[in-house]
């Protein structure tokens, strides 16, 4: 069976093809290892003391692991992606919202990705003396960049697996070389700064800055079922995406926070320029999004092939092409973007978890009801959405409980689910 046929789009993972341990550990360290997380770790570091940053971003990724962890449980129990499990609280074509949205957002976040890693390879090249300032050398990189990230993520679970063998090591290395770099180095010199900063006028609300922690990847979080459910077990699905998001997304928060304080920059690309560490910088960033970007597209195809009944590997290719197009723009609204993510996906895995164990009790029917749409579910999504845009709090929690809530409270008024 080709590898590109092995991704079961339209149905469960067979245990004749879950991955152990090791595997999947290295899948989801290289969806969470993303420069997005260093340039939030670089907000935070810049707007709270050292106590504050530390508990801000352990509180929010505590919480990430919490939600995606539950979501990892479900995915491997079930062998299905975010997209098949939403059919059981959605309905069969209810399941095409959350499809879209989800598939929507990975689409941006591909696009973004690109173009973070297309913007500094061009200033590299132009302080190298090549002459390839202009607008249009930018977009040649970024559609090279886009369709070599396209291309590994073309062929399916195994080359994301081996791509992130490759990927999370490097990462680390060159992270914690930063790091180390801007922090004990001149006798100490970014440690002791990093330790004593006080942000004075600038500092951020300690729920604002959980906020930032938690918003940096619940959409992406919830799209966790997409790769963990290749888990052998629930106990290695729980375990490997916990890791990734509470120790994984943790050390990109603090690259991040290390270099803002050091040299007063967010991305660790600018960093390791400073640093005199420029190869190493290209290097390091192509490897952290190129990993992330490929988990990225892989599951927005694998949304448009529950909405369209068409193979993966094509909607891969359509996405990839659509995202490239689109980095350069939501590169530039890249805050905005992340606010409009952190209020219309983080309802959607809410309303699966408490579908599958207050519904369900904890275990699906093997074929999702065959139901076109469910209501409540589309309900509890809108209202959700509603409330996290409400500008108080954390409102990525602040939609999630509002959905788990209000579906809980529909579900009185429909039949109970088939035994």
């Amino acid at each position: 069976m080709s590898s590109h046929n092995e991704d079961f789009e339209q149905g469960s993972v067979p245990q004749s093809s879950r991955r152990g341990f090791w595997s999947m550990l290295v899948v989801m360290l290289g969806f969470t290892f993303f420069s997005a997380s260093m340039f939030a770790g670089g907000k935070l570091g810049a707007g709270m003391t050292f106590q504050g940053f530390i508990l801000s971003v352990l509180a929010g990724n505590f919480i990430l692991g919490i939600y995606c962890g539950t979501l990892a449980f479900i995915a491997a129990k079930t062998g299905n992606s975010i997209h098949i499990l939403s059919r059981h609280a959605f309905g069969m074509k209810g399941s095409y919202l959350p499809s879209f949205l989800l598939g929507i957002t990975q689409v941006g976040w591909f696009g973004v990705g690109v173009a973070m890693f297309a913007i500094p390879v061009q200033k590299y090249l132009v302080d190298k003396g090549y002459n390839c300032g202009s607008r249009g050398s930018l977009w040649l990189i970024v559609i090279i960049t886009g369709l070599l990230m396209t291309s590994t993520a073309y062929f399916g679970i195994r080359s994301l697996t081996w791509l992130s063998f490759i990927a999370v090591p490097a990462i680390i290395i060159f992270g914690l070389w930063s790091t180390k770099i801007s922090l004990l180095d001149n006798n100490f010199a970014g440690w002791h700064k990093f330790i004593g900063h006080n942000p004075g006028a600038g500092a951020l609300a300690f729920t604002t800055a959980i906020a930032v922690s938690i918003g940096s990847f619940i959409s992406g979080g919830t799209c966790t079922p997409d790769f963990i459910r290749f888990s052998k077990t629930s106990k290695v699905a729980v375990i490997t995406t916990v890791i990734a998001f509470f120790l994984g997304n943790s050390l990109m928060f603090l690259f991040g926070a290390a270099g803002t304080m050091a040299y007063n920059q967010a991305d660790i690309s600018d960093v390791l320029a400073l640093q005199a560490l420029l190869l190493p910088a290209i290097l390091a960033l192509g490897l952290n999004i190129w990993t992330t970007n490929d988990n990225a597209i892989y599951t927005s195809g694998l949304g448009f092939s529950n909405i369209t009944g068409i193979p993966k590997r094509y909607t891969v290719l359509f996405n990839g092409i659509v995202g490239t197009l689109a980095g350069l723009w939501l590169n530039d609204n890249f805050v905005q973007y992340l606010s409009f993510l952190n209020t219309i996906i983080p309802p959607v895995g809410a309303i699966i978890i408490t579908d599958f164990f207050v519904r369900h009790h904890g275990n699906y029917p093997e074929t999702p009801n065959a139901t076109p749409v469910q209501w409540p579910a589309v309900i509890a999504w809108a209202a959700g959405s509603a409330v996290a845009f409400i500008p108080f709090g954390v409102a990525a929690l602040n939609g999630m409980l509002t959905a788990a809530a209000v579906y809980h409270f529909l579900s009185y008024f429909k039949a109970p689910p088939a035994k």
